[in-house]
């Protein structure tokens, strides 16, 4: 189901469309390749799909991830649109079926938002909408992760309800140098 918002920043009104895709139409594997580059590029320090941060990943990597994520069962894709361009995204991972002991909580994970694409209410929008998937999926909880360093990332976590746990010194090492990441969790 599609959700439409109205966003509006300095330049004027665009229009804020949020939708969980099972399929890539038209050019939206394209849009999300070049979202996730102009994210990457924009600070190494401040986003990662997985992949090595010293260099920007080569376009069919980035195409074959965002391809094989459509694949897995357990996430769903959750992308935000700036008018008619993907611009943003988050993944709702569930529980696989045979963790039965851990069958009500889902994470959220590769959330980001492009530069250019800032300011319009689309990382909030894109957490909704992931908790909306989560409720359908009779999930009741749902965690994240974050780097401490994060700071516009943390507020908005924490402004929409999630409540920190735990923090971990040693949670990412990029670029030879130990990064912390902070652990929350929220019920639905």
């Amino acid at each position: 189901m599609k959700e439409q918002f109205a966003g509006s920043h300095e330049e004027g009104t665009s229009q804020i469309l949020i939708e969980a895709l099972d399929r890539y139409e038209a050019t939206d594997l394209g849009d999300l390749c070049d979202a996730t580059e102009s994210t990457l590029e924009d600070n190494r320090l401040s986003f990662s799909i997985g992949m090595d941060r010293t260099e920007a990943p080569a376009r069919q990597k980035l195409e074959a991830y965002w391809k094989g994520v459509l694949l897995v069962p357990e996430r769903k894709l959750i992308v935000g649109r700036l008018d008619t361009t993907i611009a943003s995204s988050i993944q709702l991972v569930k529980p696989a079926p045979s963790n039965q002991t851990s069958a009500f909580a889902g994470f959220l994970d590769h959330h980001f938002v492009a530069p250019w694409a800032r300011g319009f209410g689309l990382a909030k929008g894109l957490i909704e909408k992931a908790e909306e998937e989560a409720k359908k999926e009779n999930l009741s909880v749902l965690r994240l992760s974050v780097r401490a360093n994060l700071d516009p990332a943390i507020a908005m976590y924490e402004s929409v309800g999630y409540k920190r746990w735990g923090t971990l010194d040693q949670y990412e090492l990029v670029d030879g140098q130990m990064l912390a990441g902070h652990f929350y969790v929220k019920e639905l």
